[in-house]
Parts: C-alpha cells; structure tokens; sequence
C-alpha cells in the first residue's frame, strides 16, 4: 500500500447501548398484565378462568415478541420505552373492550374486531420501520402530504353523519373508516417540512406590545389559512375534536419551530373567537357545549352521558370497584367502548388506575419529546415534536371531554377506546417516533485509522 492510500474502514462505534434487553424485560410485563386483567375479568363475571386466555397470552405475546425483533433488527438504537408502552396500552384496552361485551345490552361484541385491527396496526408498524430507513425522506413529500391531508380531512363531509358528526367515510366491504386519524400523522409532515424552510421568516417580529414580539403582518397568513381550516372542518363536519387537534398542533409547532410566545397567544385568541363564532350558529356545537355545562339538565328528564360517566368515576373511588364488577353499561349506547372507555377504567380500577393509565401517555409523549431534543436535525426535531403534539393533544380533549374539564369531542383514547382506525394511526405514529429516536440514538462511526506513512509525515518537521 502506498503512502498515499489512506485506510478509511471503521473499526467500531462510539456511543451508548442499544438497550433492546430492557425492552424485552419491558415487554414481558406489558404482555402479563393484559392478561392477569383477563383472567381478573373472567373471574368476576362467571367464577372461572377465560376459554380464550391462552389464544389471547400466545397472539399478544407473539405480538410483542415480532415487533420486538423487527426493532432489534432495524432500529437497534430506538427509544427502549415507547413499545412497551404502547403494547401495554393496546392490551388494557383489548382487555376494557371484552370486558364490556360481556353486557348484552351494549350490543355485538367489538374485542375481536379490536384485535384483528391492533393486529394490522402492528403490522403496519413492523412496514415503516423495515422500510423507512431514513425519517428524512418524509421531508421530500412536504406538499404532497399536504394535498393527501386536505383530502383525508374533506373526504368525511361527502357521507352521511354519525351522531351529529361527519368524520367517518364508508369503504364497501371494509367499512367505516375515520380519515382524521391518519391525517394527524400527515399533517405533522406537512408541518415539519414548512416551518423547517420558513421558520426564520415566522420568527421575525415588526414590533413589541404588552410584553410580546408580535409577528410581521405578511408572516400572519399561515396561522389565519390553518384557522379559516379547522373553522371550515368545525362548520362542515361539527368535528370539534379535529378541528381544535388540527388548529392546535401547528400553533404548538410553530413555537417550537420560532421560540415566539406572541404565536401561542395568537392561537389562543384566534382558536376562542372561531369556536364562539361557530356555535353560535351550528346547533351540534351547541349541544356539546349545553350538554357540558348542564349535564343533569336533559329536556325528557335523564341525564348526559358525561353525567353517568361523572357517576361511573364517584362510584370506583380510590382503588375502584374491581374489573368486571362496574356499571358503565349504563352509559348509553356503544360510547362505554369508545368516547367513554376512560368512565369503565375509573369505575372498575379506580382513581390509582386512572392515574396510572394517563401517566403511561404522559411517559409516552415524554419520550417522543426526548427524541425531538435528541434528533441531530431540525426535520426530525420537528417532526417528533409533532407527532408527539398530537398524541398530547388527543389525549387530552378525550380525556377532558369524558371527565367534564371540556366539551365531549368525537375522538377516541389513542390504543384504548373501540376503532380500528385509530389504533393503526397510533401504532403508525409510535413507529416514525422509533425511526427517528434510532436516527437520534445511533452511534456515531470511529474515526479511521491513519496509516503508518502518513504518520511519519505529520510527525516528521
């Protein structure tokens, strides 16, 4: 070899561990729960054990162990919590589902469903990460995701309403499908890719008022272009959960992207005053709203369903009523299973079990923030921010709506409540966080040795 060849193969890796063995512990727990949850059910209701245990332990088991695998394989040094997590998440509510199927008078049954969609959800997640090599390939889309996100968004207002609602669009021999929740995922993209290229510009303030930077007039059509969007979604669809999900992640990535406060104030103000405006005028709006301030004050003499649902959490108290011994059946029609999944949770497991199922979000949104500080480029810290908004976001106006802090919205508990199309989305979104958290977590390569001629001649005087 001549003394001009230089050597450039690596010899290791710098950089922490992969931490896959904690995830396999993890995933061992998050697998047993669900079914000690199962057994518990069983048990309250006839005395026995499950027929079903041993297919449900093996096909949840199976589950996690693949995806587990899938991870080790192709994203090694990915955030070790978030699949746990999302396994122990997508189990309880299996378990949640079942157990309220046993109620005759809350119709067919909806588990088995639910786990053929947590199956494809799985297998969509197990896709992304086989072959989404790189996050920042996504950033080549940045305007197409846009045109797929409006259409998934204005898709629902062609088909006939659901309680009042149109989000839900027919497939025939599929059949119903709620485009919103894959539009999250697509419209944090969309977001990422913009505010990467024009957060300078957003950044920019023309003058200070009140103690605030307030932005440069032509700097305010974004925010007034994504406002008049959700006021349309509101009017169209009287969708109020996506419409302030929608609004309400650009306003929290358009912070993130500019460190200008005066954008969270502007949303603010401009989220209050749109949602004033169209309930003054759009009769469902108004009964969400009626139904949350008077929720004992029902025209025929009955009560809302946020007021059973206030019932369902006084009655489990602390530790709750036991699972499988509560009485959210009462709650009407198929919302135990979806709207009002979080009431069947603190009646039968109590405050501690309620506690604990909103602190395994909040880890989850945790670590999604911890991969937008660890990402090594802005698309990604965006984009995590992002997709981690979202889930925030959801969680929060479903949670609220069922505990009576806000007005009910039409979505559902990410990996909890009955929809398919949700937990495929969230399966889809814990994904691209695992992609970017490896991105974020690789190790850097060592450098490369010098050959022994050049270090003669850096020596040599």
């Amino acid at each position: 070899m001549s003394s001009s060849t230089t050597n450039t193969t690596t010899i290791g890796t710098i950089g922490a561990p992969s931490r896959r063995n904690t995830e396999l512990a993890l995933l061992v727990f998050a697998v047993l729960i669900p079914v000690f949850a199962y057994i518990n059910v069983g048990l309250a209701k006839d005395g026995s054990v499950p027929a079903g245990v041993l297919g449900y332990s093996l096909g949840l088991g199976l589950l996690a162990g693949v995806a587990h695998l899938v991870v080790r394989k192709w994203a090694p040094y990915a955030d070790p919590l978030m699949l746990p997590i999302a396994t122990l998440l997508n189990g309880l509510g299996l378990i949640f589902i079942w157990r309220l199927d046993q109620e005759p008078s809350l119709g067919k049954a909806m588990a088995p469903n639910q786990l053929m969609w947590s199956t494809f959800g799985v297998a969509l997640f197990l896709g992304i990460l086989i072959f989404l090599k790189d996050h920042r390939v996504l950033q080549r889309y940045t305007y197409i995701s846009m045109v797929v996100a409006l259409v998934l968004l204005v898709a629902p207002v062609f088909f006939p309403g659901v309680n009042g609602a149109k989000i839900w669009i027919t497939i025939p021999g599929l059949g119903s499908l709620q485009p919103g929740e894959f539009a999250k995922i697509i419209i944090a993209i969309f977001f990422a890719g913009y505010l990467m290229v024009k957060r300078d510009a957003l950044a920019l303030a023309s003058r200070r008022f009140m103690g605030l930077y307030l932005p440069r007039g032509r700097d305010l059509g974004p925010i007034l272009v994504i406002w008049a969007l959700s006021l349309m979604i509101l009017v169209f669809e009287t969708d109020l959960g996506t419409s302030l999900l929608f609004f309400g992640l650009f306003v929290v990535m358009l912070y993130v992207a500019t460190e200008r406060t005066s954008w969270i104030v502007f949303g603010l103000l401009l989220s209050a005053g749109g949602a004033v405006a169209v309930a003054t005028f759009e009769s469902h709006v108004q009964t969400r709203v009626h139904n949350w301030l008077n929720p004992l004050a029902l025209s025929n003499g009955g009560v809302t369903e946020t007021a059973q649902a206030m019932y369902s959490f006084g009655s489990g108290g602390i530790l709750g009523s036991g699972l499988g011994q509560g009485y959210s059946r009462l709650i009407l029609g198929i919302a135990p299973k979806s709207d009002y999944i979080l009431a069947t949770v603190g009646e039968e497991v109590g405050l501690a079990g309620l506690m604990a199922i909103l602190l395994l979000y909040g880890l989850l949104i945790e670590r999604g923030i911890r991969t937008a500080l660890a990402a090594r480029d802005p698309f990604g810290k965006l984009l995590s921010i992002g997709l981690s908004g979202a889930f925030a976001l959801q969680v929060f106006v479903v949670a609220g709506g069922v505990t009576g802090l806000i007005p009910l919205t039409g979505m559902t508990m990410p990996f909890l409540a009955q929809g398919g199309s949700s937990v495929i989305a969230n399966w889809a979104l814990v994904a691209i966080l695992l992609r970017i958290s490896d991105t974020a977590r690789r190790p850097a390569p060592a450098p490369a040795p010098s050959t022994d001629a050049e270090m003669t001649q850096v020596v040599r005087p």
